[in-house]
């Protein structure tokens, strides 16, 4: 892992600075104002501060380079609490706290003290020969060094799997704990290290995008129940009230009048125009001519079962029907709520009808976002937004993957 600290005007350049040197691939750890450099510094204008990561499996240019450890060193620090520090990180708030607490709690369970000598119960030997008291002392405290990492990384492991991680990953994050442990090593660099490699493992997530040229085409597909419509209506709402962007909404699904009337009520909210289609060809031509002025057109489809091959193919259908040379994004909207297996399945059979970016739905509805973490490791699709409620325009927010790996490690969100 490669973490590197990049300084701009603003954030925008200080990550462009990020990219041309590292690649597109890097993920944004943290972000802060910092003073100028220089003699009075502190009366110029405040730069912005970005520290960065990147795996160095995806880094071509830079696979085989040193890590800069001390850069390593001050991402834990910024990003840990570490021993005797007054203030603790926002990111990760008290989860270190917590851990420990957890982990002492576990000590005193364990009763009285471990007899004295090593896991062979041999005291002061080795082979056959008498060790110096110091060197005794020494591999004593090194055992026990040891000992309260493989509790620590004990205790995080049980942690993801209480927050429905998959074992599968759990077991990966723990070998790679495992391969990083060392005499002297602090129990927070530990929850550092896997920390960070988590919110690797998520990735960058991206928003709506603007189109360079026409109207940018937005659709949303999923199975039923999800949450499509009302979360439509939260992103139109942010285009058309917010950035003052104009919007016109669409709606395929002639399934369920209900849906279709509902989308229709949040158009006269926002006062944006509105569209039913019935065919692949009117659809087109909404997009070509009725609405080829404007800068977003979103789509809301039919949920359906994903077994139902009817309407799975009505849907292809529809994304094969996008006029060529129109720039879109397709987001697959899930329940968070929804069973792993039966989400592995949905996102296997959607994915045959187009590319698509994620957005979970019903946060406020389950106490474990381990789902979140398992669908995006085994799609390897990156999660764009999250919802957490039905007020509209509200409730809905770009993912965060270091809030979410917080959760996933026993912190608050």
């Amino acid at each position: 892992m490669i973490i590197k600290k990049y300084i701009g005007k603003n954030e925008e350049e200080a990550v462009e600075s990020a990219k041309k040197e590292l690649g597109s691939g890097v993920v944004i750890m943290n972000v802060k104002q910092v003073n100028a450099s220089g003699f009075l510094g502190f009366l110029k204008a405040k730069r912005t501060e970005v520290t960065v990561a990147l795996e160095e499996e995806q880094d071509t240019a830079a696979r085989h380079a040193a890590p800069d450890l001390s850069a390593v060193r001050q991402a834990a620090a910024m990003t840990i609490p570490q021993a005797g520090s007054v203030s603790i990180e926002k990111k990760l708030d008290s989860l270190q706290t917590l851990l420990e607490k957890q982990l002492e709690s576990d000590r005193k369970k364990e009763g009285a003290a471990e007899p004295e000598g090593d896991a062979d119960g041999v005291s002061g030997q080795r082979q056959g020969r008498e060790m110096p008291a110091e060197d005794g002392e020494q591999e004593k405290a090194a055992k026990s060094d040891f000992s309260e990492q493989d509790k620590f990384i004990r205790l995080l492991y049980n942690t993801m799997i209480d927050n429905d991680v998959d074992e599968k990953f759990a077991n990966q994050f723990l070998q790679d704990m495992e391969k990083n442990k060392k005499p002297n090593l602090p129990i927070d660099n530990i929850l550092a290290g896997v920390y960070q490699k988590m919110v690797l493992k998520f990735g960058k997530s991206e928003e709506i995008s603007p189109s360079p040229s026409g109207p940018k085409l937005v659709l949303f597909i999923g199975p039923t129940g999800v949450g499509k419509t009302t979360t439509i209506a939260k992103l139109a709402s942010k285009y058309a009230l917010e950035e003052k962007k104009k919007v016109a909404l669409l709606t395929a699904d002639t399934y369920r009048i209900a849906a279709a009337e509902q989308l229709r009520t949040y158009a006269d909210i926002l006062e944006v125009p509105f569209l039913v289609i019935y065919t692949a060809e009117e659809f087109a031509k909404a997009c070509t001519e009725r609405f080829a002025e404007f800068d977003y057109i979103f789509v809301d489809t039919a949920g359906h079962s994903h077994h139902n091959q009817q309407q799975l193919g009505d849907m292809e259908q529809l994304v094969k029907a996008i006029p060529e040379g129109m720039h879109y994004q397709c987001f697959l909207v899930l329940s968070a709520t929804t069973k792993y297996s039966d989400l592995l399945k949905i996102t296997k059979i959607y994915k045959e009808i187009a590319d698509y970016q994620l957005i979970f739905t019903k946060l406020d509805e389950t106490d474990t976002l381990g789902t979140l973490l398992n669908v995006r490791l085994t799609t390897d699709t990156p999660i764009a937004y999250v919802t957490y409620g039905q007020n509209v325009p509200d409730d809905i927010e770009k993912f965060n993957p270091q809030r979410t790996v917080k959760q996933l490690l026993g912190g608050k969100g």
